[in-house]
């Protein structure tokens, strides 16, 4: 069952555009994206990912049980960021830090939808509202991230003033667009909405396709920076998503009795964003190197998930 997992994902035509990237470079092929285009669809992806989820949650409603689902997502979301900022800077300049820390602390959508398709051969159903729960949780660990990125510079820890750092984090270009993107999905008309469901929807993954080749292709120019790291990226990318995962699959059981809900808040809390954290650090922190967290990410963390950390993530929601 995982190993079918496992080769659904890994067969997905967008990761095959990622590895297609790594190899152009490998073969020092002539093939470039221009830099304004791939801006261009790293904003729509942010904008996409907002909207949609601001639909979702549009149409589930709020009651009780989702609202403190929301508010558990962006906990989490607000919580590993900052945490794991401390681990990393120890080792890493402050961007690669705040980078690393905010891709941890963000979601990788494939990873849910692999986390669906676990539940559904469990015959284990989860609310829809997880899907709203999973858009909510980009936009807490970027603004965290650039929170912790201007807080402190690679120029001796320099501080600056937390109100100034603040408002210009959530006013960063990124970060507005998806939570804008999400407030307009959420108040938008539906029959209004359904106008640009082509654009959000139907060619999203088309545009992943691009920007993941786009990727492949820098991760391959910079894996260098990953190398340096050596152990202690490798051992990071492994050990964090697991603690983080168990650490939910548990604590969530204290005010969730929804055992797909907790299995989903679990996986999201242990998986790494290689879409939406990409995307915004590309624009807000120039900075960091793809050439570190892409690998540790897409390369480590997402094998590791649906292969290893599925089963025990599950376990600790079904016995805990």
């Amino acid at each position: 069952m995982d190993f079918n997992i496992l080769i659904s994902n890994l067969t997905n035509p967008t990761l095959l555009f990622f590895v297609l990237g790594f190899i152009v470079v490998l073969v020092k092929s002539d093939l470039e994206i221009p830099p304004s285009s791939a801006k261009f669809i790293a904003l729509y992806l942010l904008f996409s990912i907002g909207f949609k989820g601001g639909q979702e949650l549009a149409h589930t409603g709020f009651n009780a049980d989702i609202i403190i689902a929301l508010l558990f997502g962006l906990a989490i979301a607000s919580i590993i960021p900052l945490y794991t900022f401390f681990i990393l800077k120890r080792k890493m300049s402050i961007s690669d830090a705040g980078a690393v820390a905010a891709t941890y602390g963000s979601v990788s959508a494939v990873t849910f939808v692999a986390a669906a398709s676990f539940l559904e051969a469990q015959s284990v159903s989860y609310g829809g509202h997880m899907v709203a729960v999973m858009a909510l949780m980009e936009s807490p660990a970027i603004i965290m991230g650039v929170i912790l990125m201007m807080k402190y510079d690679d120029s001796g820890d320099k501080k600056t003033n937390l109100k100034e750092t603040i408002k210009h984090s959530i006013t960063n270009g990124s970060v507005i667009l998806i939570i804008g993107s999400l407030i307009i999905g959420l108040i938008a008309d539906t029959k209004q909405a359904e106008g640009i469901k082509p654009f959000t929807t139907d060619i999203f993954k088309g545009f992943l396709a691009i920007f993941l080749l786009e990727m492949g292709m820098v991760t391959a120019k910079r894996f260098a920076t990953f190398k340096k790291y050596g152990w202690f990226a490798t051992a990071f990318a492994i050990v964090i998503p697991l603690i983080n995962g168990c650490a939910v699959a548990l604590i969530s059981g204290l005010f969730i009795e929804d055992i797909g809900n907790r299995f989903i808040f679990a996986i999201l809390a242990a998986s790494a964003s290689y879409i939406a954290v990409p995307a915004a650090m590309r624009i807000a922190a120039p900075k960091s190197d793809p050439g570190l967290y892409l690998p540790m990410a897409l390369g480590i963390t997402f094998p590791f998930n649906i292969t290893v950390g599925m089963p025990i993530y599950y376990y600790l929601a079904m016995h805990f």
